[in-house]
């Protein structure tokens, strides 16, 4: 079902770490509540440059009684989403979407394990958000691991707290939490917890998931993971985004992230 194209005004676009910036739209209400997982294509309203349009997860969404909001957390890591931080209050952009495929929730997990790293605490945290007000899960039954470079890049921790207990953080030079892999802080304690209990969500650098699929590799713990891949269109007309996936026979495919996924059983994704 095609989704349309809306025109949204900027409520805010602030800079909340170096090169991360968080953005809030108004939005006609509508706009579908998005679910866990689904992201939008964004572009400054009315530029022709096809390459200024930009995939971002939706971090947060709100109805109001005559229109909507959706936060956007971005990282600024070229020409189109440099020029997206320079936008003020007021300034209109398009906005296409609700899209893809949202994480499937899980119906009788007792845990809930979260693995982010850098920006893919985006989607997970929206996630986290839907779980503890329509699954009615406790703050104490989630934990969250997030890991980034340096403490710069760690963003959205004040978010977590509110919906999560169990917080660890980790930073490649330790710089805040724990020094190290935040898939390597998991591996730890990957004993204390019961894999037909637990339901893992994971996002972040193709890196970290690939080393989480490893570890998770002879386990019975259910994943799924939402993949960060370039995207021009965002509902699947230019197969720019396929990735390689091995269907339950084993039989070699591609699957397009866009309109497929993003979200994908880990155990799907073929990584060499």
């Amino acid at each position: 079902m095609a989704k349309d194209i809306y025109i949204g005004e900027i409520l805010s676009n602030e800079e909340i770490q170096k090169e991360y910036f968080l953005m809030k739209v108004k939005l006609a209400s509508s706009f579908d509540d998005p679910l866990p997982g689904q992201f939008v294509m964004i572009r400054i309203a009315g530029l022709n440059d096809p390459f200024l349009s930009r995939p971002i997860s939706i971090y947060s969404f709100s109805r109001g009684k005559n229109s909507c909001a959706i936060e956007l957390l971005y990282r600024v890591v070229g020409k189109g989403t440099q020029i997206l931080a320079g936008l003020i209050k007021s300034s209109q952009v398009e906005i296409h979407g609700p899209l893809g495929g949202s994480f499937e929730i899980p119906e009788s997990k007792e845990q809930i394990i979260f693995i982010a790293g850098g920006i893919g605490i985006a989607p997970l945290s929206l996630l986290a958000e839907y779980l503890g007000r329509n699954v009615c899960l406790s703050k104490e039954s989630m934990s969250f691991y997030l890991g980034a470079q340096t403490a710069d890049a760690i963003v959205g921790l004040d978010k977590l707290q509110k919906l999560c207990y169990h917080i660890h953080v980790c930073t490649d030079d330790g710089s805040v939490g724990c020094k190290g892999l935040v898939t390597e802080a998991f591996q730890k304690d990957m004993k204390k917890f019961s894999a037909g209990d637990t339901m893992i969500y994971t996002c972040g650098p193709k890196a970290m998931v690939r080393s989480l699929s490893k570890i998770l590799s002879g386990s019975k713990f259910h994943c799924q993971v939402s993949l960060e891949e370039r995207m021009a269109c965002g509902t699947g007309a230019c197969v720019g985004c396929a990735v390689a996936v091995r269907d339950k026979q084993g039989n070699l495919g591609y699957k397009r992230v866009c309109a497929d996924g993003p979200v994908f059983d880990i155990r799907q994704i073929v990584w060499e």
